[in-house]
């Protein structure tokens, strides 16, 4: 058992405000909304428009494309009023890493909510084969072939120009399918 601390990453910046997502109690991710709103803070809540047939009536209703989640884009100064609003529980992890949503990410949620299409969001399933890319830590960006799609991820990383091929165990939530 080794005794050096491990590193976790943290993408909040001082200056420049980064998307993130935040976990929310169960049904309230329209209160966190309005909330965050209410303290300034940027806010995008995905969500879809469903008909619903009751007996007496015909309702539209919207509901979260994410359940019990809500991004928000801040600076490092806005982590803790976010996390001091009422319905918040807490900003998502992986492995303890505060990871930033791209931009692009969260323009394209807009496009693709703003079709009339009904979405389905689900997390992403691995599988043997897979190209991946490491979403945080120092090898940030490199990418490989998923060997073993088991408890543990192996990534195998091609050194093309060496003639080498590493061979890493990652843990899955620190890798994304390219």
């Amino acid at each position: 058992m080794s005794d050096k601390p491990k590193h976790t990453e943290n993408h909040l910046d001082p200056d420049v405000a980064k998307w993130f997502a935040v976990y929310t109690r169960y049904k309230s991710e329209k209160a966190a909304f309005k909330q965050l709103e209410k303290k300034g803070i940027t806010t995008y809540l995905p969500l879809q428009t469903f008909t619903r047939q009751y007996t007496r009536k015909v309702k539209k209703v919207e509901l979260p494309l994410i359940t019990c989640y809500v991004f928000v884009k801040i600076t490092k100064a806005q982590y803790v009023p976010v996390l001091e609003t009422e319905p918040v529980v807490d900003f998502v992890r992986f492995s303890n890493n505060l990871i930033s949503i791209p931009d692009e990410e969260i323009e394209l949620l807009k496009r693709v909510l703003g079709e009339s299409w009904e979405v389905t969001a689900s997390p992403t399933q691995l599988e043997r084969g897979d190209r991946v890319e490491l979403i945080a830590g120092n090898l940030t960006g490199l990418q490989g072939t998923l060997i073993d799609a088991r408890d543990k991820q192996q990534v195998v990383i091609d050194l093309e120009r060496m003639g080498y091929s590493l061979r890493i165990s990652v843990d899955k939530n620190l890798l994304r399918k390219v």
